[in-house]
């Protein structure tokens, strides 16, 4: 398992991240099974998984994360409306951590944006955002919210002054 954290280490060593110095932090991995094809570069955590780096912190019950030769491109965390797929990262721009639920949570690593699907919940200061959907640009800290489609799930706002 210590060989596994390693090279897990090895393949997170490239994310591009909201604080300087989380990319500088080990990784630390924790799930009940591991799924790693080399060939693909597809890397799969299954069972309460949870990966931390620095500031950095992804839970959820499965955790996909795709890499290339340059590193991770994306991580891919699946929850459930019982128990959604979190997200949460200290950011230099920031009074407060940027926390953020999903049933769905995609991260793509190279372009800085996090995408939420299903029950979209983001805390970002000391405002929150809700919706059917989210995608959160972290470079440029930007929010775009949508409802659902069928009009029963509204874009939420609230800014706490």
């Amino acid at each position: 398992m210590n060989k596994m954290i390693l090279l897990m280490a090895l393949f997170f060593s490239t994310f591009v991240f909201a604080l300087s110095e989380d990319a500088n932090q080990p990784i630390e991995i924790e799930a009940e099974s591991v799924m790693v094809d080399e060939t693909t570069g597809f890397n799969e955590f299954i069972g309460d998984a949870e990966v931390k780096q620095g500031s950095l912190v992804m839970t959820a019950e499965i955790i996909q994360v795709q890499t290339n030769a340059d590193g991770v491109e994306t991580m891919i965390a699946k929850g459930t409306n019982e128990k959604p797929a979190k997200y949460i990262q200290s950011q230099e721009n920031q009074a407060r951590f940027i926390e953020a639920t999903a049933t769905l949570i995609t991260y793509d690593v190279n372009e800085g944006m996090i995408f939420l699907v299903g029950d979209a919940y983001l805390v970002q200061g000391f405002d929150s955002f809700s919706g059917d959907s989210l995608t959160y640009d972290i470079n440029n800290d930007k929010v775009l919210v949508k409802g659902s489609e069928d009009g029963t799930k509204r874009v939420k706002f609230k800014i706490d002054l």
